[in-house]
């Protein structure tokens, strides 16, 4: 479903300021003193309201700080010790990416520095390659030339990335089956976006589109037989090709009707099947001890679940 309206300009606005390694791709700069919860979220595909309600069951359960606050209507960064991580997929589908996209660029810039993650989603991949895919009914696939520039100038920045380093687990959007270091791969999209940034608009565009893939297979790769196939990078992978011994790893992409748990791998995309009813929506909390989720109940109240 396409948003209710269009802005010419993409309103993710981070603040002007680069994220730099290692803030920009680990929890172990902030962890020195006082280990900060990690709270996680993802592919909220644009239903704003949904995800407001993930993003308060640390409100509304009688055991957790807010990670965010309600003021006029509106949510805001509660300055509590998280790190807030946004698994992928903030668009398409819904009824208001602009809202979701509102409400993630408020929080980045309204928390410290390295408060607020984004992790790169296929959909926003399919912002990026807008011509490649050519999905002109969905949000990415009307996405102009100025929206990609400043999606790429927020991976540039450091802002949005293709993975995140927890305490005992890395965030991905897809995840993989094999240990990758996280640095790495978000210099590589880095360099994707830089390279894709200098085409926009140019003749050039869409022959770099094609490439990114094939040039950038650990964060941009696509299966060979189908997208998320079992070659497939960080942004695409399936659930069903990551193994119960891959590295531990919180996932999204592949819709659950509950929180999954594989082996390690603990997979966390559950607002669109849990839309036709009351509760479902979730969040992920990772301390140093562990993962569990916090999910919402048909009568409203929240339950901390563990995760094996």
């Amino acid at each position: 479903m396409l948003g209710s309206s269009y802005y010419s300009r993409m309103p993710i606005q981070p603040p002007s300021r680069t994220l730099e390694s290692p803030l920009r791709d680990s929890i172990d700069t902030l962890a020195a003193d006082e280990p900060p919860t990690i709270v996680s979220l993802s592919d909220i595909h644009g239903y704003l309201e949904e995800a407001r309600s993930a993003l308060l069951t640390l409100t509304d359960h009688p055991d957790t700080e807010p990670v965010v606050v309600e003021v006029a209507g509106q949510l805001h960064w509660a300055d509590n010790n998280y790190v807030l991580v946004f698994n992928g997929d903030l668009i398409d589908r819904g009824p208001d990416n602009e809202g979701v996209l509102a409400l993630v660029s408020r929080l980045l810039r309204e928390a410290p520095p390295g408060r607020v993650r984004v992790t790169l989603g296929n959909h926003e991949a399919m912002l990026l390659a807008r011509d490649q895919f050519g999905l002109a009914e969905w949000y990415c696939g009307r996405a102009s030339d100025a929206d990609r520039r400043l999606y790429c100038e927020a991976i540039e920045q450091g802002y949005v990335v293709a993975a995140y380093e927890g305490h005992t687990v890395t965030y991905a959007h897809a995840g993989s089956p094999d240990p990758y270091d996280v640095t790495a791969v978000n210099d590589s999209l880095v360099e994707a976006a830089t390279e894709l940034s200098a085409a926009v608009g140019t003749d050039r565009d869409l022959p770099v589109q094609r490439r990114l893939p094939d040039d950038y297979p650990t964060v941009l790769g696509t299966g060979d037989s189908h997208l998320k196939g079992p070659t497939a990078g960080l942004v695409w992978l399936d659930f069903s090709h990551l193994p119960a011994d891959s590295p531990p790893q919180v996932v999204g992409h592949t819709r659950h009707d509950s929180p999954q748990t594989k082996g390690s791998v603990h997979c966390q995309n559950v607002i669109r099947n849990t839309l036709d009813r009351p509760g479902g929506e979730a969040v992920f909390a990772e301390t140093p001890e562990g993962v569990s989720a916090v999910v919402r109940q048909a009568d409203g109240t929240t339950e901390r679940q563990p995760l094996a």
